[in-house]
């Protein structure tokens, strides 16, 4: 059987968007990458997936760049909304529910998980089960639990200097949002063990390769539009007391290391989301990236959630 590696284009509620397909052999059930966000492009991280996780092995791997990133244009990218998301994300499980005629399992990362349950509230059906990796569930504990994790960091004056730049949260703008990714980044609670300079000078390469050099460019404006749009609307996300009602089985995973999700919101997140099965997966030595962390752990979990009836 052949393998493939197709980029597909699609019209989506007034937009184009693209996925990249990839499967080591035809026929092997569907998977669909969302990616963390906001604004995060995807297609220049497919390689290190691969490398990763290898999931192309067993599945046919849709990669989904989101409204307005990557090569975007500016109008999608200031025009982007989290309901907008969920409904482009409805529209996408559609569309390979056609293609395939089977249900995918969603492979949700950070604010990608949180697009990915509320999706599969409305789409049952195109869902065969979610990966919630390290979802965005309650801005508000989130922030707190970060604050309080940095305020007892003693690193050097310098690290002292950027607490004091960054200010108390919320975090309503791309500028703040990126000086705490950059210093939680240093500290390992991103991916562990890996500094913001090895992580940057990895995301600008990648990006070059993929998008070449104008289109990294866009895509690093584009990014900085879609945060500006949505980090006041995250802000009151509160999937606790508001939660979607999903009718598949939810695998959450956390990283053991990551201050972004405090232990509470673990508890408290599969309880107050109704479903036929939950597992809950505490990921160690793993910051908020816990799947690219422990990758071999990552897949294991992929693998018994395609396997469940």
């Amino acid at each position: 059987m052949s393998s493939t590696n197709k980029t597909i284009t699609l019209a989506i509620n007034g937009s184009t968007q693209k996925i990249r397909q990839c499967a080591e052999r035809s026929g092997l059930p569907p998977l669909l990458i969302v990616q963390a966000g906001p604004g995060f492009p995807l297609l220049h991280e497919v390689g290190k997936f691969q490398r990763r996780l290898n999931l192309e092995k067993d599945f046919t791997v849709s990669y989904w760049e989101q409204r307005g990133c990557g090569t975007a244009s500016r109008k999608d990218a200031e025009g982007i909304s989290l309901q907008q998301q969920v409904d482009d994300l409805r529209a996408v499980l559609r569309w390979l529910n056609n293609e395939t005629g089977q249900a995918a399992i969603v492979f949700g990362v950070s604010l990608g998980a949180t697009l990915s349950l509320q999706a599969a509230e409305h789409e049952p059906a195109a869902v065969k089960a979610v990966i919630a990796i390290s979802p965005d569930a309650h801005t508000a504990s989130s922030d707190a639990s970060v604050a309080s994790f940095l305020k007892a960091q003693c690193v050097n004056a310098n690290f002292n200097a950027k607490l004091n730049k960054l200010g108390e949260p919320p975090y309503t703008d791309a500028a703040a949002f990126q000086l705490r990714a950059r210093i939680l980044s240093d500290l390992g609670a991103i991916e562990h063990g890996r500094k913001f300079g090895a992580l940057l000078r990895e995301t600008l390469f990648g990006l070059i390769r993929t998008y070449g050099l104008p289109g990294a460019v866009k895509a690093l404006r584009n990014m900085n539009l879609i945060q500006n749009q949505l980090l006041p609307q995250l802000a009151s996300l509160d999937m606790i007391s508001n939660p979607p009602r999903v009718e598949v089985p939810v695998h959450y995973v956390f990283g053991e290391r990551d201050p972004l999700t405090p232990a509470e919101t673990i508890k408290q997140l599969p309880l107050a989301i109704a479903t036929t099965k939950a597992t809950v997966t505490l990921i160690p030595d793993a910051g908020h990236m816990a799947h690219f962390d422990q990758s071999e752990m990552m897949r294991s979990i992929v693998m018994k959630a395609c396997d469940e009836k």
